[in-house]
């Protein structure tokens, strides 16, 4: 399968697909006239048909991704991290005090936090990094794990010029990254900023979740969809799937708050590269998927400084458990829906075990998993209150 994700990563794939489909059209026409029948000759020409639809697609895409990037070229630096290329934006003063480092969530690019990164770059240093597969960056080598882009990520900064240590802060699975560069690297680590991070356990140990199935199959559908000239528009028409509320909300929440950087992620993104990246590291999302090489736990940042931020109480505990085990029917299953919602809400507090200087800090009320989309100015207050606290422990 990693093999196959790696062809399938690439923008010619489609077109390759659709030479080997237009071979064996070619072959099953030879066969019908060796053996003087219809039926093979017919199905014949029906392979060389749908190789001529295919090769239509994959060369459309072609043009489309071409016309795309020459339209928006990368704002940052393309750096090599050893024989493919990462994208990197480094903007805003290099003073004395640490970069931060925005980790956006699932497998986002960089710019999937512009808003947050605009903000904050005219008073400190602030990087942006497209992981391998997402934004400008290269598809880079597969399986995606998160043990592999730790390393990546760090590699690309070096490689830019940027020197640590930095505050890395990460949302969601983002989160779950930062946490683990800081456990593998605390020399180039002052503070880890945990935006409602993904929590190992929740991965682990919760039933299946149908958010995260669903977004894995949209991934390795998409992977193929894109490679054939079938885009996100197109494929939303051609789908039945109704997206739920919620996240038809969030979508438009994200869009609405990075306005231009957005549409311009929406267009880069549009293609087999960042589904196949996608549709990789979704195996670690899903139940059972993070093992030890993965997994940060109680102590493992020892005493760095680890700062848990995140609602008191979310809605959308509700909304998940409700997808998993279906709308409350009795007082058993009421029962079992608040157990849920208890175990979502530990297993998130357990980050605050990981290190003995870890600070809970709360966002406003009312406020979901998608916070920093919906308060953006009180995640840049928090980062300039831990900005301030790293500094005041450096001078001492």
């Amino acid at each position: 399968m990693n093999a196959l994700l790696a062809f399938l990563s690439r923008e010619w794939s489609g077109l390759v697909i659709a030479v080997v489909v237009a071979g064996a059209g070619l072959a099953t026409l030879r066969l019908g006239r060796l053996r003087t029948s219809r039926w093979v000759t017919a199905s014949g020409w029906v392979v060389v048909g749908i190789s001529a639809l295919l090769a239509a697609g994959a060369a459309y895409h072609m043009v489309y991704a071409a016309r795309v990037r020459a339209a928006h070229p990368p704002p940052g630096q393309i750096v090599d991290v050893g024989g493919y290329r990462m994208h990197v934006l480094a903007e805003g003063p290099s003073g004395d005090g640490p970069a931060v480092v925005w980790l956006p969530g699932a497998h986002g690019a960089g710019f999937a936090l512009y808003h947050l990164h605009a903000e904050l770059r005219g008073e400190a240093r602030s990087i942006l990094v497209d992981r391998p597969g997402s934004g400008w960056s290269d598809p880079g080598p597969f399986p995606r794990t998160t043990p592999r882009e730790v390393e990546e990520v760090l590699r690309a900064l070096r490689a830019a010029g940027e020197n640590g240590p930095y505050v890395f802060a990460g949302h969601s699975f983002g989160g779950l990254l930062a946490a683990n560069i800081a456990r593998r690297h605390p020399e180039l680590t002052a503070a880890v900023v945990l935006l409602d991070a993904t929590p190992p356990d929740a991965i682990n140990y919760c039933p299946p979740n149908p958010f995260i199935e669903e977004m894995f199959r949209q991934a390795t559908f998409g992977t193929l969809q894109r490679a054939f000239g079938i885009h996100a528009d197109l494929a939303k028409r051609l789908s039945r799937h109704e997206e739920p509320p919620e996240f038809q909300r969030v979508v438009a929440l994200v869009q609405a708050r990075l306005g231009e950087a957005g549409e311009v992620l929406q267009r880069i993104e549009d293609t087999p590269r960042v589904m196949a990246a996608n549709r990789s590291i979704f195996e670690e999302l899903r139940r059972g998927g993070l093992g030890w090489e993965e997994t940060v736990y109680d102590r493992d940042l020892e005493d760095q400084r680890v700062y848990l931020v995140a609602p008191p109480r979310m809605a959308e505990h509700r909304t998940v458990t409700e997808g998993i085990l279906g709308k409350a029917g009795d007082a058993a299953q009421e029962r079992e829906a608040r157990r849920l919602i208890r175990f979502y809400e530990a297993t998130r507090e357990r980050y605050m075990q990981i290190s003995s200087r870890a600070v809970r800090v709360y966002a406003p009320d009312g406020s979901g998993h998608n916070f920093p989309y919906e308060h953006p100015g009180f995640v840049i207050e928090t980062m300039r209150g831990v900005l301030a606290d790293v500094a005041a422990h450096d001078r001492r």
